[in-house]
């Protein structure tokens, strides 16, 4: 199993580098990645849908799908149509907001609909789906949301040509995935004490401080040694904001990691999915950067680094 993770690993590191050396050389950022983030969104929502149904409050599917690809296709305008989305008066954040809104009004329409129909006999359910159906629909679309924006950040700015917003995305990946790699492996080896028992028995106090440790060792290698390496000669921040933020980001991976664990515990799972033998499924892979990515954003935003 250990030699089957480390091949499925090297395979999707080396798709996703290809992707985004492709998307990189593309003439509008983001174009090659944003029909990626919508499949992930919508496969991580099915994923999701299905762990939140395992005790008989089925969202209904149609309705949650079409609110995370409005809210991630929301997103995307700024990169089909970017003028549009410079005149939109609510900013970059126009297009996503008003998806998830569409989204959240057609399962409250559908599940209006039902119910007038009186295709549900037992009051009390229609609350809980609708709870479901808009956590499904944040969490799958408007999370996916902050790594379309932070792709899109600084693609304005002179002679970088979009790569700034590719560093921002890259920095949330590495520092998150290298979270992932020093837990996994310092946990092997040394953990001792539990961290999460009854949530995730597998994590350890241990495993977390190594996690740590490789978050901030990835933090550093983007803003180091792979920013001078394309040509970006701007202020990154010093050393100490390059450790913050890999600690910051990496702690917020972490949280996502075990928010799923929680719903995945709760629903009697071990894994989202078992297409991935290893890995489990989309959202397994994919719940500690979606978590991460709004801290990511901030702190981007605010100048902690970048240019």
């Amino acid at each position: 199993m250990l030699r089957w993770r480390l091949s499925l690993g090297v395979l999707l590191i080396a798709v996703l580098v290809g992707l985004c050396w492709w998307d990189d050389c593309a003439a509008t950022p983001g174009v090659v990645l944003l029909p990626l983030a919508i499949v992930l969104s919508v496969a991580a929502a099915g994923e999701l849908l299905s762990l939140l149904s395992a005790h008989g409050n089925t969202p209904v599917a149609s309705a949650t799908y079409l609110g995370v690809v409005a809210t991630v296709g929301g997103a995307g305008i700024s990169v089909v149509l970017p003028e549009v989305a410079a005149d939109c008066p609510m900013g970059p954040w126009g297009g996503p907001l008003v998806g998830m809104m569409a989204g959240v009004l057609a399962v409250l329409l559908v599940e209006m609909c039902h119910y007038e129909m009186r295709s549900y006999d037992k009051p009390g359910k229609a609350t809980a789906r609708l709870a479901l159906a808009v956590l499904t629909i944040v969490y799958a679309g408007l999370l996916m949301s902050f790594l379309i924006q932070l792709r899109l950040l600084n693609g304005d700015a002179e002679s970088a040509g979009g790569r700034w917003g590719m560093v921002a995305m890259l920095s949330l990946v590495a520092v998150v995935k290298m979270g992932d790699i020093g837990a996994y492996t310092v946990g092997r080896l040394i953990g001792r004490h539990k961290m999460t028992p009854r949530l995730s028995p597998g994590k350890t106090w241990e495993g977390l401080a190594g996690g740590l440790v490789f978050a901030c060792l990835g933090s550093c290698a983007i803003f180091g040694w792979l920013v001078p390496w394309i040509g970006l000669e701007a202020i990154t921040g010093e050393t100490t904001s390059w450790i913050v933020y890999g600690l910051v980001v990496g702690l917020a991976g972490i949280s996502g990691d075990l928010s799923v664990s929680l719903l995945k515990r709760d629903a009697g799972r071990k894994d989202s999915s078992r297409w991935m033998p290893g890995f489990g499924g989309v959202l397994d892979l994919l719940d500690s950067i979606l978590i991460a990515a709004p801290v990511a954003y901030v702190l981007w935003v605010t100048g902690m680094v970048g240019p």
